[in-house]
């Protein structure tokens, strides 16, 4: 077994006395099986102590998995002096037989001054390494390719297979047991169930993966439901899974049994019988929607002039109504266009029931202001009369429609004598 320790120091520190961090990379094997993993050993030691944690790399690698195995406190004796540190193991697996690189990666490290004990930065860098996954003698035919310490096929059979009457229900019920190995890397285990006389129904796959001491292993549970439409025979068929015994260093199959299906009664057609088209319902159906169109024609033409005049009486009204005066008045406000505003304030007050609100003292006082300040000195008072105008307006309007309605609305309560 090859062993590669590399020991690497901060370059901003003078490189005769071990003054600063220190990053040690152990990289124990540079081949693996796919499936595989190969460790990768990261530890940070200070001639002081760590205030917090070092940042570590991701190593992140295209059909890599990266997984983190273990990291804790460490120490270790260094020119006779103790120097406290933080060590993390990687476990780097490879997903497919190649060639693959992990280029340098940082390690920032924060770490007490020996003098001053204030914290300082360092940045520090690992080395790129090289390894590759390398599938075994006579196993290159594996396809996918699985490596495993131990790997069996478990099948089980809910209800009846044979005999079935039509609306029954069988399920197949197939888990894949691995050791050593993770069972991310198991591909889809049940086939296509194409069975005369059925429909399959295939659940979401179960994945469960378990570690113990670093060592991986799982399950992967498959199901198909299948439903007894009509009659017919045939076999669910067998799984049959190649893998690699690491424990041998031979290819074993493992194998779940077919299944014998069958379904009593008269088979379901595939192809949906075809009733004779009845012409004579055609034409009638025909007819009638010529009828319905011709008579919505009609319809529609005298519809048509009548939509037309109310829509244009509907405009009319709205046209020389108070309310649309009103629009037009407080956008001239809001806007505060003095060009705009007596023609508009004379529209609405030509509209408005009751009193004319341009003799309203306070409307006169705005309106004042407003001429003062356009041909007077720039800007003297414009503000207020605008301010003035917004103010006064609604509420004189309020006043005469309220009062319009008290008018128009006939008491509740009669004197004796009238009717």
């Amino acid at each position: 077994m090859m062993r590669v320790i590399l020991l690497l120091f901060a370059l901003a520190l003078p490189a005769s006395a071990q003054e600063g961090p220190v990053l040690e990379m152990e990289f124990d094997e540079t081949a693996a099986i796919p499936g595989q993993p190969l460790s990768l050993r990261l530890t940070v030691l200070v001639p002081t102590f760590l205030p917090d944690p070092p940042a570590w790399p991701a190593m992140e690698i295209p059909n890599i998995r990266v997984r983190m195995a273990s990291s804790g406190p460490t120490s270790r004796r260094i020119d006779g002096a103790t120097w406290a540190g933080v060590s993390r193991r990687y476990l780097l697996t490879p997903m497919i037989a190649g060639n693959f690189a992990l280029p340098a990666q940082e390690v920032a490290v924060s770490w007490a001054d020996p003098e001053t004990n204030a914290a300082r930065e360092t940045l520090l860098a690992t080395e790129p390494i090289a390894f590759s996954g390398v599938v075994p003698a006579g196993a290159e035919g594996l396809d996918p390719f699985i490596a495993a310490d131990t790997l069996t096929i478990e099948q089980s059979i809910e209800g009846e297979t044979e005999g079935l009457a039509p609306g029954d229900s069988v399920i197949r019920n197939v888990t894949v047991m691995v050791g050593g190995a993770s069972p991310m890397f198991l591909p889809v285990l049940l086939p296509a169930h194409d069975i005369p006389g059925f429909r399959a129904y295939a659940k979401e796959p179960v994945v469960e993966e378990r570690e113990e001491r670093g060592v991986l292993s799982g399950t992967r549970k498959e199901s198909v439901t299948l439903i007894a439409e009509g009659g017919g025979t045939g076999e669910a068929p067998a799984i049959m899974l190649d893998w690699f015994n690491l424990a041998t260093g031979e290819v074993e199959t493992a194998r779940a049994d077919p299944v014998p299906l069958s379904v009593e009664g008269p088979p379901v057609s595939l192809a949906p019988v075809e009733a004779p088209r009845d012409w004579r319902r055609i034409a009638g159906a025909a007819l009638a929607g010529a009828v319905g169109l011709a008579l919505l024609g009609v319809v529609l033409r005298w519809l048509t002039p009548v939509v037309r005049h109310r829509v244009a009486e509907h405009r009319a009204r709205w046209l020389v109504s108070e309310q649309r005066a009103w629009r037009m008045l407080t956008r001239t406000v809001r806007r505060r266009d003095d060009a705009a505003l007596r023609p508009a304030l004379d529209e609405w007050a030509s509209r408005l029931p009751g009193a004319d609100p341009r003799r309203d003292p306070r409307v006169g006082a705005a309106l004042a202001a407003l001429g003062a300040a356009r041909y007077g000195p720039a800007g003297a008072g414009a503000q207020d009369g605008w301010r003035g105008l917004a103010g006064i307006l609604p509420s004189l309007r309020y006043d005469a429609l309220r009062h319009r309605r008290k008018v128009l609305l006939p008491p509740l309560n009669p004197a004796p004598g009238r009717s």
